[in-house]
């Protein structure tokens, strides 16, 4: 979760509310200072390099940076002649990027008819993640989308019993597993293998990306498909959880203490849109 994705406070399906006398609008968009040098590369080049970028968050999208032209490399945009209308920041001027051999289209924007509110955005491009080959803040690359400052997530050792059942069969029980909590999301339980009948995991193709924990394997239990999920490579942020299993309980009976636990509305992650694709070919091959 971000500000403005997931269940974040200015996404369309926040958890929370403002306690304000009058209703907020529809839509807010929240711009601010990154504060963090951040690159570009493009066909084997640095296309841009700033310490000056805004995140823009906005409704159901993860955070967009934007650079300031001066940042940018010389001649790498040519004007493509394509405009979009953005609901709130107007005129949008799409162009290609263009280094050495290669060349894509829409490829990055500027909003060239912002309304005077919003000129922290003036004389800013941004880059369309999965065109580019990569963005880094300093020398490390970043993957996913920009990094969201409002995004946290913190992990708890914990004696509570957690009990995981397929109809008559204990697939799981232990009276010590992990809870993580994250932003926008319920606390999701870990269990150590050691407290798995493994046999009862059946291991399926496919594999999901977190930008913030890394790469997800899933298993079948019986006849539920993709009932859990391990990270087994884990970020060393989040190392506690590494190669431990969670359930999802609506697909599995998963209890705590004896209280059967439900998946809560509003937990899932859509990738869509021109900047935001949390595919598994931008990480695997790093």
């Amino acid at each position: 979760m971000g500000l403005s994705w997931q269940q974040g406070p200015l996404s369309s399906t926040a958890l929370g509310r403002f306690l304000t006398p009058e209703p907020l609008p529809e839509r807010l968009l929240f711009a601010e200072q990154l504060r963090r040098r951040m690159r570009v590369r493009f066909g084997g080049e640095w296309i841009a390099d700033s310490e000056d970028v805004v995140l823009l968050h906005e409704p159901g999208r993860y955070p967009v940076a934007y650079f300031p032209l001066s940042s940018l490399r010389s001649g790498v945009l040519e004007a493509s002649g394509r405009t979009t209308q953005h609901r709130e920041l107007g005129e949008t001027s799409w162009f290609t990027v263009d280094v050495g051999d290669r060349r894509t289209e829409r490829a990055a924007w500027q909003f060239t008819g912002l309304p005077s509110y919003a000129d922290e955005l003036e004389g800013r491009v941004a880059f369309a993640w999965r065109a580019m080959d990569a963005f880094y803040e300093e020398d490390e690359r970043i993957l996913g989308h920009a990094a969201d400052a409002y995004h946290r997530i913190d992990i708890r050792d914990t004696s509570r019993t957690l009990e995981v059942r397929s109809g008559d069969t204990v697939i799981a029980r232990t009276t010590r597993p992990v809870v993580l909590y994250e932003s926008g999301f319920a606390p999701r339980w870990y269990v150590p293998r050691e407290d798995i009948q493994e046999k009862e995991l059946t291991p399926v193709e496919g594999r999901t990306f977190c930008p913030y924990k890394g790469l997800a394997d899933y298993y079948d239990i019986g006849e539920a498909k993709k009932a859990a999920w391990s990270y087994r490579e884990a970020y060393p942020e989040v190392g506690r959880v590494d190669d431990l299993v969670s359930f999802e309980p609506d697909r599995v009976e998963v209890y705590l203490d004896g209280e059967r636990l439900h998946l809560e509305p509003g937990q899932q992650v859509v990738p869509h849109g021109v900047d935001r694709s949390l595919g598994t070919d931008e990480v695997l091959p790093h």
